[in-house]
């Protein structure tokens, strides 16, 4: 323990008394030059005059010091440091530089690894070992919590304490200079004292290696995260906070779906989660909820928190609503929820509930009591603790109110039955369960293997696109985007620029009428919004006039755009196709990220889209399109035929291309481009009442839905993600396309 201290107000104080009065039966060593003892028990000036080398290090001292200690615990074989000592890079340049000094000090040291700095520690309460300044331990139990934020530690061990809820782990981690959240995931795997994990995370910085590692540990114990910083305002005060970088939140929602992860809006919601992940509660095998109460009103209330998450209120079949009826009044509700009516004795409760968890057509049951002039709330809850103990399905309870139910709530926590204040925070922790369980699915899920073939001239590419990596062009012309769509086989119109109304109705005339006039412009991304755009025009006149008026127009609205002329093409209508927007981009955190939602004109407003991370295979591809609003349009909406399965094998090989795109030749495929940071700028260019041409930005494609032959064959390449090994890169094998310095 370096920097122990005698002074009650020091961290190096509370941390000593932390390691020696709770318990924990391993040798401790003060090490301070100016004391002979601290706190009673013998100090050392420095750390080679200790006489045993111990196993962990405890930095508690300026962080101007820590660097030379890095070295000192190195020398002397200590290859375990914890950095409790704050003002490093998240106070700026001058801790920044200090953090890299620290950073050189421990590579010189091999094997040493560290955990912060500017952390609270961590605890093992299993162990009696609390390393950490928090002013409390935690009890022992079987939820581990990793935070990002040492204060939100302190008020979770409060918490825990009040409720009687215990971990097996906790760690803060600070600004995660070494160990990070893959590496505490891993340890968490394989200990057998932890059934579930909980995270706080403000930023994730080895993308890569946090998602195998989560995807590892979600196969096998729930993982629950909540994130903050959701808007720039956040992101920017949780980066500056850590000192980290933070991604776009929808691509962190993303990320966590794909790892198993269940996310949580807020810190309430984590510590619902807590107390039900910490009661070791059986995992329902469905979303069909039973709610057992003594008043309509909690129920109905119970109901609508169900409904509003896309639970499922269990539908009882007429058997069980008979034998509900032999043992309640006439009055009961004769449906789900369950009324047992408010003058229900202990065992009416038990007995409802008892029928209820028999039933094959219930995965889980909510039981809320509210207290009346007949109710017994202790002995109810020792009857539906007897009920659910005999039952392999969950039960969640909610005894509303305070005193005359306080005895009662503490039996039940005492006895690991879940309970809550309100049934809506019973029915949320459920839903929770039930999102853990449909995501861990997807896990094990092995897509149909569906042949596809295509050519693929990389070569050819790096060759015909060199200019525009060597020119830094940001954005692709609609030509350029067409032909890179074109090499992965993707279907696109043919494309012709007319600088003059003359080339214009000369190229109409090849291409065939009707056709479409477009602005041609490097810096008109959006040419609805310049007027840029003529529709299903049918003869030469109308493509002069077309012509002379786009032109004109754009030129007044963009007096600053380089105004080129036109694109012409065939008009293509589709009565009864969706317009769909498809786009990609890379993440700073995530590296390459796909896009899928509805598109036209209004897609920005609408916000009816998806996110995923490459590489997709069908089961990834139909679960993004299954996701959106408009999904019962593509599925087959009043009559119409299905639309979905046509277009997965586009979405696929769109992934497929920008997974090439961020994998560029010298790069190692694990870590992928941290390099340059592209902007994503996106066009949605109208070219019929349900059809749009593709547009170019950072790779991102706007196109019409159009159906396919039921026939196409197609192979969706599986995820590395899904590989069985820990490490497996996420965006598969590098093969490189465009260069290192791709668009």
């Amino acid at each position: 323990m370096v920097g122990a201290s005698d002074d009650h107000t020091k961290v190096g104080s509370i941390v000593l008394r932390n390691l020696v009065g709770h318990g924990y039966d391993g040798v401790v060593y003060p090490v301070n030059s100016r004391r002979e003892a601290v706190h009673g028990i013998t100090a050392y000036p420095r750390v080679a005059d200790l006489p045993h080398m111990p196993d962990l290090a405890i930095i508690c001292t300026p962080a101007a010091t820590v660097a030379d200690l890095i070295r000192e615990c190195g020398a002397c074989g200590i290859l375990g440091v914890v950095i409790i000592s704050a003002g490093f890079r998240e106070i700026g340049d001058a801790g920044r530089q200090l953090e890299n000094e620290v950073r050189e000090a421990a590579a010189s040291c091999p094997g040493l690894r560290i955990l912060g700095p500017n952390c609270l520690g961590f605890m093992v309460p299993g162990r009696s070992l609390n390393a950490s300044f928090a002013t409390e331990g935690l009890p022992a139990g079987r939820v581990a919590f990793i935070s990002q934020s040492g204060a939100l530690g302190t008020a979770v061990v409060d918490w825990a304490q009040a409720k009687g809820v215990g971990f097996s782990f906790f760690a803060s981690l600070g600004n995660i200079l070494d160990i990070g959240f893959d590496d505490l995931l891993d340890y968490l795997a394989a200990d057998k004292q932890t059934s579930a994990v909980m995270l706080y995370v403000e930023s994730i910085t080895a993308a890569r290696d946090f998602m195998s590692a989560a995807r590892a540990l979600a196969r096998v114990k729930p993982i629950v995260v909540c994130k903050a910083g959701r808007f720039a305002e956040s992101a920017h005060a949780a980066a500056s906070h850590t000192g980290a970088m933070a991604g776009v939140d929808e691509v962190y929602d993303a990320a966590f779906s794909r790892a198993g992860i269940v996310r949580v809006a807020d810190v309430d919601e984590l510590f619902d989660c807590a107390e039900l992940l910490s009661k070791e509660q059986q995992l329902p095998q469905g979303e069909r909820l039973a709610i057992v109460t003594n008043a309509g009103g909690p129920g109905v209330m119970a109901t609508d928190a169900l409904l509003a998450r896309r639970g499922r209120l269990a539908q009882l079949k007429p058997e069980t609503i008979a034998r509900l009826s032999e043992l309640l009044p006439a009055a009961w509700s004769h449906g789900n929820p369950i009324d047992v009516l408010g003058d229900a004795p202990a065992d009416r409760y038990g007995q409802a509930l008892d029928v209820v968890l028999r039933s094959a057509e219930v995965d889980a049951a909510v039981v809320v009591l509210t207290p009346q002039a007949m109710t017994e709330p202790l002995g109810t809850a020792q009857a539906v603790i007897r009920t659910a103990a005999e039952s392999h399905k969950p039960v969640l309870t909610s005894w509303m109110g305070d005193k005359s139910v306080r005895t009662a709530v503490e039996l039940m926590n005492r006895e690991s039955l879940p309970t809550y204040r309100t049934p809506e925070q019973a029915v949320r922790a459920f839903m929770h369960l039930v999102e853990y369980v449909r995501r861990r699915e997807l896990l094990y899920v092995t897509p149909r293997d569906v042949p596809l073939t295509f050519k693929l001239d990389r070569a050819g590419l790096c060759t015909r696109f060199a200019e525009l990596t060597s020119r830094g062009q940001a954005v692709l012309t609609e030509d350029e985007s067409k032909a890179l769509l074109d090499a992965y086989g993707i279907p696109v119109t043919r494309t012709a620029p007319a600088q003059t109304a003359a080339d214009a109705v000369r190229l109409a005339a090849e291409l065939g009428y009707p056709v479409v006039l477009k602005v041609l412009s490097p810096q008109i991304t959006h040419k609805t919004e310049v007027d840029g755009v003529a529709l299903d025009l049918s003869n030469a006149d109308d493509v002069r006039r077309a012509f002379e008026r786009i032109v004109h127009t754009a030129r007044e609205r963009r007096p600053d755009a380089d105004v080129q002329g036109v694109t012409v093409q065939r008009m293509v209508s589709f009565a009864r196709g969706m317009e769909l927007i498809l786009g990609a981009k890379t993440d700073p955190v995530f590296g390459p990220v796909i896009m899928v939602g509805q598109g036209g004109v209004a897609a920005e407003l609408l916000e009816d889209h998806a996110l995923e991370l490459p590489p997709l295979d069908e089961t990834l591809a139909r679960r993004m399109l299954a996701s959106l609003r408009s999904w019962p349009l593509l599925a087959g909406y009043r009559g119409r035929a299905p639309l979905a399965d046509s277009f997965l094998v586009f979405d696929c090989r769109v992934a497929r291309g920008h997974r090439d795109r961020n994998q560029p030749a010298g790069r190692d495929a694990r870590r992928g481009d941290r390099g340059r940071r592209p902007s994503v700028r996106r066009s949605n260019s109208r070219v019929g009442d349900h059809a749009a041409l593709w547009s170019s930005g950072d790779f991102t494609l706007s196109r019409a839905f159009r159906r396919r032959p039921r026939d196409a064959r197609w192979h969706a390449r599986g995820s590395a993600a899904d590989s069985p090994s820990r490490r497996a890169a996420v965006a598969g094998p590098a093969e490189p396309l465009l260069g290192a310095n791709a668009l």
